[in-house]
């Protein structure tokens, strides 16, 4: 059974499940619904228990008040439960007849619709080659759209028959093309080539097929010899060399179809098509052609009876059928009987399909491409062919012109029913379905368009201005057409634009309101241009902008317009999106009032849908980067020298960011009104009616527990205290410690607070990944004085309010008790019930109290906490009207305040989340995701490295400070790739980009471009007739780039865009002074700039040839943004589920995860990374639990999805190829555990190299298996170096590195080198004994351990003194060399990776059970847990239980 685990350890860099589209308003209970943000291994505990003394806190005490009205997790949880036995009504079985085969059993659910048994038909080995059939019941044809649950007399046992149908030319093409898929189903290339979701999965290279059987067919480890464990030499510890063939193994699978396997030489449409009028009338509905293995040239019939061979050849016409003529259903079926080897080789291809598991072949729901492929053969493919000229997307448009209305099909599935779940569940099932075809048809247009294969809607002017309509998409090209963003930054801010506005289609769609319709937008960059793709609003074509738009401007606020409809509808959104409304002044200088920002334009399409577009201000802009005349910004911001001049005026601030200051602001309300309250209680008390403002305040406020953090910055203010009272001895610094019920989910820490709305506070609270210390404090200036709530009825409020800017951030250790601020539960009270009933009925003082409180956070109403932003403030050409100056004055003051919070307080916060390891990015995808969490913009990477470099523990954070390097010169590297590429056409693409590749890359000092003679030839003359191409001109300049000028530029650009001064001429240099590997730096660049590259060894650094040359550019990819629609109910139980573990109750939190699965699986489908963070949780349950084959299956494939939805070596995959091991291992796979393990460090080395703290874990991970296989020294190389990299990272007196040292004692003990192990344990003793005391079990362990390893080396002298002494007849007592036994091997595999088992006996267990029960009672009898004995191993530790103390 089980002990202390930590779900999964803290560890995991990224399995958050892309929070960013998140916004809070989905769902009333917002605060929940953003935990994933918080938790960055998607397993509950949020990063921001601080575990300094292993302090614990389970935030997920439903009741909390959400500071945006409420609405407890409790009730609608109860209805979900309700709600989810309706829908899992018990499956059935029923019995399936097909034309030829006996019948078979089928497992169906109700909710099924008969079209899905269609799909389970085309799939299944026996009856997949049948696409054209009808489904009978009872001599009944079931409608395919149909529930089960609604067809008359279907049950348990009902029989099913599969009866074939006529073709039409729809089912015959439908047909064709499954057969070439099945044909296809094991050849990797359209993974390859990033075609209809395809993408690669290696996990069976190393796991030899499937692991659940492997389990039960090989020995149980018990034959040790035969494992040969000794790892290929790149991947030893210390090896320099990075290879990139490795990345993707040979499936043996892939051989087979590569070869002998094949099944038809050639399957294509015949020339003949399409059967003229006479034959038409005799059924034909197209001809095939083929080639058999045999060499036999066949042409086909396809007729609405089925496939028939005719006479024709192919110069004669002859459609006769041929005599046999082989008439068939299916083509399967005829090729069979005339091919003897299709007949063969199809069914062994089938037998191979079906065994792969399904995550290998299933569809991703959105494109993943690969940047690095092998050199594919091209094959003869008439539906690949086919597609490439038609507009194919999806099964439906077989046809050319039978296009999807997209805008139809996205604004209907958003106006389905969701009243209650199965609703729900269809609706966003319908919404994601959508959004994901649409993706995928705006990719294919975009890149249509960049490569020339679109007309234009305006072909006479100028390129760069053209707008295209393909499959009733529009897009547009990211350039400043019109001077339209002139004053805004030009092509620079028009570049930003479409992200800001997808950012906007996101959080107003996230906030989905009922009646407000947004454009579905993606946003893909590809050969170096934006283009915007977006669904068109029904007659908007017909008409001019000037007449559509009723709401908005349409020349950035010089003109602007409102409606009652769009304000009203605004309105519902402003709360969650923090939109202040207010007021503009137009051309007539008429006041407007607005719920948006100006260029949010309000259109009403001839559907009568009310569309809102322009997006790109939904935020409020970043002062930081936006130099405004006349302001000044906090002391904070000009410190980290802002404002600086971006390249463009769109800069704004995250979602992110908005919500972590408004909760950092709402804890600073709460406590503002509990100090004030105390306050009042204390006038009371002392029986003083009023204090004037001179009188000294501490006689009114009572001593609070204060406490100090040795973290916090001694740079504190000294100004702000003096300001209030000449001497700073009497003026009050009140230090309040948040509660347990302070109404924030994060609010772990003690704040510090200055309440004067300009006076920047610095205390961290919710970011989504939140920790307590921030380093720096904010000073408040001497003119502040003028904005404190000066109100004298309780006078020592003024005090209050100013006083205590010394703004260091405390940390939650001491002083957690319920009452260490008495009034706070009581000012929750009060604030509650004033927003509750208008502030009626409650007495005058407390409601100074709120509007106090109120004030002083900048809150817009005065009596309830709401901070908004007006997104117009700063906007060039916006003007507000003379009486809203006070107003306009707050908001001022509001941004900079979040600007200053940003560097003040996100920034140290993430820096300190990666010094305690909550955070560990790996590569450039995790670091932005990193950033993008706490509401840091990529623009301030130059201000996050230079505060890591500026930070006393740079030596622990160097492996961030390695990645930041690497991601901003790859980013610099990609702006200059982007104009780069602008300036080359087509036919010298793949020489252009390995040109730069050489010159970005190669040691190579005078990298030439290779142009080819003939093609310049011919180039000349045709240059009159050639296509414009958009940026056409001298498309030869790219030839002239050197690698010093584009190191000269990546370093000026490095400079102007992240203020970032790298000192480098060229990658040499680079690599040198920052320690990156060049592998790393090509995979992040082509990661970046969507370059695919042949896969083989490159060789960088030799000074006589470039790396790179033209053949190994093999493809160039699209970059695709877009929105993701979210499973919100799935969401809420996975969360509820993450509480119920937390809390110890591993069962109910198990059955809440599994029920989780089955509503993402019903959203999402089958693939999707939020289903892969479910599967790894219970993966870990399970484990924990003890069903470790369980286990297996669940992590088997959780991995396989991590590698198809994320990439064969994304960080979280190697993360999955890590826990699989440890699963393998204690499933006595020891083999597979090794090559798993060995895989994870082979991708660890390539993403990030050796020196990540990661990599201490996979080390100890790979030497305690070796250790277990009695592989000493190779063992020792892990593990000592797993003890070099924890000690640089963890500091040397860490309880991490004090086990290391025990796990190297260990192996020194198997090998009998005793001295080794005493000098190892004897370290990790004196580890715990100084952290943990004399007492602790741990150090009484090591104790133990140190006396027996003292008595073996005694009895080994002893016996060797023997031996020198008596020679050959000397009595040699036997010494007992003990290879480690499995079970002590998993146990410390399982300590390391988090996991502590506890062994029971079978008594022990009948004990755990009972007091588990009596547990569960107690809980539904209302008791409370806490004053149980914690003896029962059912509790949770927040980290690995090793760390309970952090040091």
């Amino acid at each position: 059974m089980v002990s202390k685990t930590d779900d999964i350890q803290a560890s995991v860099p990224n399995c958050n499940v892309n929070t960013v589209d998140l916004a809070e308003g989905e769902t009333p209970d917002h605060q929940e619904t953003k935990a994933p943000n918080k938790d960055p291994c998607a397993c509950g505990h949020s990063a921001s228990t601080v575990v300094m003394n292993g302090g614990r806190a389970h935030y997920h005490s439903e009741e909390e008040s959400k500071q945006d009205g409420g609405g407890d997790m409790d009730g609608g949880e109860d209805s979900n439960e309700q709600e989810v036995i309706v829908i899992q009504d018990t499956g059935f079985t029923v019995k399936i007849q097909a034309p030829g085969t006996e019948h078979f059993d089928l497992q169906v659910s109700p909710q099924e619709m008969v079209q899905e048994i269609h799909q389970v038909l085309m799939d299944r080995e026996d009856t997949c080659h049948r696409t054209c059939f009808s489904l009978q019941l009872d001599g009944n044809v079931l409608d395919n759209f149909a529930e089960l649950k609604s067809i008359e007399g279907l049950q348990e046992g009902s029989l099913l028959k599969v009866v074939e149908e006529p073709y039409t030319v729809r089912e015959a093409r439908i047909h064709v093309r499954h057969i070439r898929d099945l044909l296809k189903s094991l050849d990797p290339s359209d993974a390859y080539n990033g075609v209809d979701c395809n993408s690669l999965s290696f996990l069976s290279v190393f796991t030899d097929g499937d692991l659940g059987d492997s389990g039960k067919r090989k020995k149980k480890g018990s034959d040790l010899e035969q494992i040969d464990c000794t790892p290929p030499e790149h991947i030893l510890p210390g090896s320099k060399e990075r290879p990139l063939v490795p990345l993707q193994p040979q499936n043996k699978d892939w051989k087979v179809i590569m070869t002998p396997m094949q099944c038809l030489k050639v399957l294509t449409m015949s020339g003949w098509n399409p059967p003229p009028g006479n034959r038409k009338m005799h059924g034909d509905l197209m001809y095939l052609y083929m080639v058999t293995v045999e060499e036999r040239h066949i042409s086909i019939t396809a007729s609405t009876r089925g496939f028939y061979l005719n006479q024709s050849t192919t110069y004669t016409f002859n459609p006769k059928p041929a005599n046999p003529s082989f008439l068939s259903h299916s083509l399967v079926e005829l090729l069979s009987q005339i091919s003897p080897a299709f007949k063969k080789n199809f069914t062994v291809l089938q037998k191979t399909r079906v065994q792969r598991h399904p995550f290998e072949r299933i569809a991703t729901p959105f494109q993943v491409y690969s940047w690095t492929a092998p050199q594919v053969d091209h094959t003869m493919d008439c539906v690949r062919a086919e597609d490439a000229y038609t507009s194919r997307l999806g099964y439906e448009e077989h046809i050319p012109g039978q296009t999807r209305d997209w805008n139809e099909e996205l604004q209907t599935t958003r106006e389905l029913a969701r009243k209650n779940l199965p609703e729900r569940l269809l609706r966003e099932r319908a919404i994601f379905k959508v959004h994901s075809d649409f993706a995928a048809a705006a990719t294919r247009g975009s890149m249509a368009v960049i490569d020339g294969n679109v007309m234009a809607i305006n072909p006479g002017e100028e390129t760069r201005m053209q707008m295209f309509i393909w499959n009733n998409i529009f897009f547009s090209l990211g350039f400043d057409v019109r001077d339209h963003y002139r004053e805004l930054g030009g092509d620079a801010a028009a570049h930003a634009a479409p992200t800001n506005d997808l950012n906007g289609v996101r959080a107003y769609g996230a906030v989905d309101v009922e009646g407000l319709y947004t454009l579905g937008t993606v946003v893909v960059d590809y050969r170096g241009y934006r283009v915007t793709a977006q669904s068109i609003i029904p007659g908007i074509l017909e008409r001019e902008q000037e007449q559509s738009v009723i709401y908005g401007s349409i020349d950035f606020g010089k003109t602007v317009v409102s409606h009652g409809k769009y304000l009203e509808l605004l309105e519902r959104t402003s709360r969650p999106l923090k939109v202040q409304r207010h007021n503009v002044l137009n051309e007539k200088d008429e006041s407007v009032e607005l719920c948006s920002s100006v260029e949010c334009k309000g259109i009403i399409g001839n559907d009568g849908r009310h569309y809102i577009l322009d997006l790109l201000r939904t935020f409020p802009p970043d002062l930081n980067f936006l130099p405004v005349e006349g302001e000044e910004l906090s002391p904070e911001s000009v410190r980290h020298g802002f404002p600086r001049q971006h390249r463009h005026r769109l800069a704004c601030l995250r979602q992110e960011l908005i919500e972590a200051f408004v909760e950092h602001r709402y804890l600073l309300f709460m406590k503002m009104a509990a100090l004030q309250l105390m306050q009042q209680k204390a006038n009371k008390e002392s029986k003083m009616a009023t204090l004037t403002e001179n009188s000294s305040p501490e006689a009114a406020v009572p001593a609070l527990p204060s406490t100090e953090n040795p973290d916090a910055s001694a740079k504190s203010s000294e100004t702000s205290t003096e300001t209030l009272t000449d001497g700073k001895s009497d003026a009050v610094q009140i230090e309040t410690t948040s509660t347990s019920d302070a109404p924030q989910p994060a609010a772990t820490e003690a704040t510090t607070i200055g309440a004067a709305p300009k006076a920047e506070q610095t205390t961290e609270t919710d970011s989504p990944s939140a920790a307590a210390t921030t380093i720096n404090a904010s000073q408040a200036t001497p003119t502040e004085d003028n904005v404190v709530p000066t109100v004298t009825t309780n006078g020592p409020l003024v005090p209050v309010a100013t006083a205590i800017q010394n703004g260091e951030c405390e940390s939650p250790l001491e002083g957690k008790a319920e009452d260490s601020i008495p009034g706070l539960a009581q000012a929750k009270e009060l604030a509650e019930s004033l927003a509750a009933e208008d502030g009626s009925g409650i007495d005058p003082k407390s409601r100074e109290v709120v509007l106090n409180a109120c004030k002083a956070v900048g809150s817009i109403s005065n009596t309830s906490f709401d901070i908004r932003f007006n997104p117009d403030i700063f906007s060039p050409g916006v003007r507000f009207p003379e009486d809203s100056v006070d107003d306009i004055q707050k908001q001022k003051q509001l941004l900079k305040d979040a600007a200053a919070f940003l560097v003040s307080c996100q920034i140290p916060s993430l820096v300190k989340d990666c010094l305690d390891h909550s955070a560990l990015p790996m590569d450039g995808a995790t670091l932005t995701e990193a950033l993008h969490q706490r509401g840091i913009n990529v623009r301030y990477l130059g201000n996050v490295l230079e505060f890591v470099d500026k930070t006393p523990a740079k030596a622990q954070l160097e492996h961030f400070y390695r990645i930041g390097i690497s991601e901003l010169i790859t980013r610099c590297a990609k702006h200059i790739f982007k104009t780069y590429l602008q300036g080359v056409e087509l036919s010298a693409l793949s020489a252009a980009v390995s040109h730069f590749l050489n010159c970005f890359l190669s040691s190579f000092p005078d990298a030439v471009a290779h142009l080819p003679a003939d093609e310049l030839v011919s180039r000349r003359k045709n240059r009159k007739r050639r296509n414009r191409v958009p940026g056409g001109g001298d498309n030869t300049a790219w030839a002239s780039l050197t690698p010093s000028e584009l190191w000269k530029n990546i370093v000026s650009e490095a400079q102007s865009y992240y203020n970032f001064t790298l000192h480098c001429e060229n990658a040499d240099q680079v690599v040198e002074k920052y320690a990156l590997q060049k592998i790393t730096l090509l995979r992040e660049i082509s990661i970046k700039a969507g370059i695919q590259i042949l896969i083989k060894e490159y060789n960088f650094d030799s000074r006589h040839k470039p790396a790179f040359t033209e053949e190994d550019i093999l493809n160039i990819f699209p970059v695709v943004k877009h929105v993701n629609p979210k499973a919100s109910d799935a969401f809420h139980f996975f969360q509820s589920g993450q509480a119920k573990v937390q809390q110890g109750y591993l069962k109910e939190g198990c059955e809440l995860i599994n029920e989780a699965l089955n509503l993402f699986n019903n959203v999402y489908g089958a693939m999707h990374v939020e289903i892969c963070a479910c599967l790894r949780l219970l993966a870990r349950l399970n484990y924990i639990m003890g069903d470790h084959h369980e286990a297996l299956s669940n992590q088997q494939k959780a991995v396989l999805m991590s590698e198809r939805v994320l990439g064969v070596e994304h960080p979280n995959t190697i993360q999955e190829y890590m826990h699989l091991a440890l699963y393998c291992f204690a499933n006595g796979q020891l083999s597979t555990a090794l090559k798993l393990l060995y895989r994870a460090r082979y991708l660890m080395l390539m993403v990030c190299g050796e020196d990540h703290p990661e990599m201490a874990l996979l080390d100890s991970n790979i030497g305690l298996v070796l250790h277990g296989v009695m592989e000493y020294d190779l063992s020792l190389r892990f593990l000592e170096n797993a003890l070099a990299i924890n000690s640089k990272y963890h500091g040397p007196r860490s309880l991490k590195v004090a086990l290391s040292h025990h796990l190297v004692a260990r192996v020194y003990e198997s090998k009998a080198e005793f001295r080794s192990a005493l000098q190892h344990e004897k370290e990790g003793y004196t580890i715990y004994k100084n952290q943990v005391g004399e007492a602790h079990e741990k150090t009484k362990e090591s104790s133990e351990y140190l006396k027996y390893l003292t008595q073996q080396a005694v009895a080994l002298q002893r016996t060797m003194n023997e031996i020198y002494k008596n020679g050959s007849n000397a009595s040699i007592m036997p010494l007992k060399f003990t290879a480690p036994s499995m079970a002590s091997v998993l146990e410390q595999l399982n300590i390391i990776n988090g996991i502590i088992f506890i062994p029971l006996s079978q008594k022990d267990l009948e004990n755990l059970k009972a007091e588990v029960q009596r547990r569960q009672q107690l809980q539904e009898s209302g008791k409370s847990l806490e004053d149980l004995t914690v003896d029962g191993p059912l509790e949770l530790e927040d980290k690995m239980p090793m760390d309970v103390n952090v040091d």
